[in-house]
């Protein structure tokens, strides 16, 4: 296979497993729907198994490494100021979509089965806040609550800063778990086309396309407003404001955009994502160390900008219930104020709740949703995933910390690239 490059393996991947979808629900195969259901679980599985070391290492290594870097209070803000300042484009681009095409106009759906969907924690912003702070260190590892995982990496991180070199061995030793779960979920990653197929054909074969049909408009609203992101927005920002090739940075980032598509983790897609930002994007590695795992957590333009927008003003439609001036600022204010909520895990259903229960609007909408969500999930991914690499290439061309060269040069296969070190050196690439 090393013949042909990651993202035509993806490639290959997702078509085999349409393929093998449509085959499976036409012909009624049990056996290979079974399967792919399987293999796709299995993928799925083993992404999260990584999710609570990398990211409490990443997170931990990361803020040590702001003493690393010179003006490191100037780039955190500058890049959280990005993230806010994008996520507030996208929202706006989603309530105008939505206000547009009216994705709930007309839609007959049966509501009166529709269950509330109750999220521990997820359904009020007093749930949202308190939820942060664990009451057991435990359990936010093995409940894989990431937003409180989050949290204690922050605390340590900067604790370590402040102790300084007594927490040498702590920070060497959260140094050597994050190698070591990088290289265990490169491995992962590297059998993504085969998971592509899983999960791509059990949708297919599960759900097919009558699924979508009651919610056409609001599916296609998803992915318009994702695809406006991704070709319009970005590509915008990228020219003038990062003074860089648009059509340079798809063509370098395409295997991480890809690989959060089928995988629909921005959290499991990390390793990938840090690697292309900084060995194809040319972003300095000190930075992107911190940049790309806070993107990776709190940075989600497609799952709590575009999505959250389109479905509450669906939900509103179908409900009858009319929105104000007032509730369109409250959707880009909980967009702005609370992607974290969506934890970079597959789905962003926690958003979508804090969102409704935000505008008073009936929790019953989610279970409307909830069907079509892992389809709609892919777009909102690699949209995710797009805006965590651009991000740092906006922050790192304004402080001169993007290697033009790398950049612009001709993208090396991800197998054998080297991995830049911030001085410029190099050091053995990942696989």
């Amino acid at each position: 296979m090393k013949k042909f490059s990651f993202s035509l393996q993806l490639l290959l991947g997702l078509v085999v497993g349409v393929v093998l979808g449509l085959v499976a629900r036409s012909a009624e195969v049990g056996w290979l729907t079974d399967t792919l259901t399987e293999v796709g679980k299995i993928f799925v599985q083993l992404l999260k198994l990584a999710v609570p070391p990398l990211v409490f290492t990443a997170v931990v290594v990361s803020v040590a490494n702001l003493r690393n870097v010179n003006g490191a209070a100037r780039l955190a803000g500058k890049t959280l100021l990005w993230f806010m300042i994008t996520s507030l484009i996208s929202v706006a681009a989603g309530i105008g979509l939505g206000l547009t095409i009216n994705p709930g106009k007309g839609v007959t759906i049966a509501t009166e089965g529709a269950k509330a969907v109750d999220l521990e924690g997820a359904g009020t912003w007093i749930d949202f806040l308190t939820g942060i702070v664990p009451t057991n260190i435990v359990t936010a590892f093995t409940e894989l609550k990431v937003l409180q995982i989050v949290f204690i990496g922050v605390v340590l991180g900067a604790a370590a800063m402040a102790v300084g070199e007594k927490a040498e061995p702590f920070l060497n030793f959260s140094r050597s778990v994050l190698e070591l779960v990088q290289k265990a979920l490169w491995w992962v990653i590297r059998l993504a086309p085969i998971g592509t197929a899983g999960l791509i054909g059990k949708s297919v074969a599960t759900y097919g396309w009558d699924l979508l049909a009651p919610l056409a408009k609001f599916s296609g609203g998803v992915y318009a407003g994702c695809l406006i992101v991704l070709l319009v927005i970005y590509p915008v920002l990228l020219a003038f404001v990062g003074k860089v090739s648009p059509l340079t940075f798809y063509r370098n980032a395409w295997p991480a955009i890809e690989l959060g598509f089928v995988s629909r983790s921005s959290v499991g897609t990390m390793p990938l994502t840090q690697r292309v930002t900084t060995e194809r994007l040319g972003v300095d590695r000190d930075y992107a160390s911190f940049a790309v795992p806070f993107g990776a957590t709190t940075k989600m333009d497609g799952c709590a900008a575009i999505y959250p927008a389109l479905a509450a003003i669906f939900v509103a439609q179908v409900f009858g219930v009319p929105l104000g001036v007032g509730d369109y600022l409250l959707i880009a204010f909980v967009s702005v104020v609370g992607s974290a909520a969506t934890a970079g895990l597959t789905g962003a259903i926690v958003m979508l709740t804090l969102t409704l229960s935000t505008l008073g609007l009936p929790l019953e909408g989610v279970g409307l949703l909830l069907a079509i969500d892992p389809i709609l999930d892919m777009i909102r991914t690699a949209t995710n995933v797009a805006g965590q690499m651009v991000v740092p290439v906006l922050v790192g061309r304004s402080e001169n910390r993007l290697d033009e060269a790398v950049f612009t040069a001709p993208p090396q296969p991800l197998d054998d690239a080297p991995a830049r070190k911030a001085g410029g050196s190099a050091e053995p690439a990942l696989a």
